[in-house]
């Protein structure tokens, strides 16, 4: 009888941003339209997880609480947001939220450890952390979600120097909106 081995599971890290045409990622200063928001609800939904840096984290915590504002495709992604395993990198925060768990003091050890135990995406928020991750070798795919805004400055969606990357797919998403996929060349 022949015995194969079996397949090892393996997570794909993927680090996903929206971005200006100038190259800044800043969530207050421009937001996805509904065609778009619709996009990212599902997104969330086939996730395996996210992991994000500790001031992504504290933004996204706004989808923790009820608002009573909120049309139907917000409490939609509120409801995916809660739902999906949240792990978070941070040296200052003791405590995080529901489904959320904080990463130890080794962050390469961690993320190997989380990419090897599942299956599907995770996906990596914050642009000081996806450097670090970046530095590690541990980001398969970059997803640039380029909106036709300039910003004029702010926070690069690059933290440090930019790897050699890719382009594998490129989707466009309602009238505005590309998604540029990229791994390492």
């Amino acid at each position: 009888m022949d015995t194969l081995p079996k397949e090892i599971a393996m997570a794909r890290l993927v680090y996903a941003l929206n971005q200006s045409l100038d190259g800044y990622v800043d969530h207050m200063a421009f937001a996805p339209d509904e065609i778009v928001f619709r996009h990212f609800i599902e997104d969330v939904r086939s996730l395996t997880g996210s992991i994000y840096g500790r001031r992504m984290y504290e933004i996204m915590r706004y989808w923790d609480d009820e608002h009573p504002e909120w049309d139907a495709a917000r409490r939609d992604y509120a409801e995916a947001w809660r739902a999906m395993p949240k792990w978070v990198a941070s040296r200052s925060l003791e405590s995080v939220g529901p489904n959320a768990m904080l990463l130890g003091d080794d962050l390469a050890a961690a993320v190997r450890e989380l990419k090897a135990g599942r299956d599907g995406v995770i996906e990596v928020s914050g642009t000081i952390l996806a450097q670090s991750l970046t530095e590690l070798g541990l980001i398969d795919e970059y997803r640039i979600y380029l909106h036709p805004v300039v910003l004029g400055g702010g926070k690069p969606y690059f933290a440090g120097p930019r790897p050699r990357l890719r382009l594998v797919a490129d989707e466009r998403i309602g009238p505005d909106v590309i998604r540029l996929t990229y791994v390492l060349a």
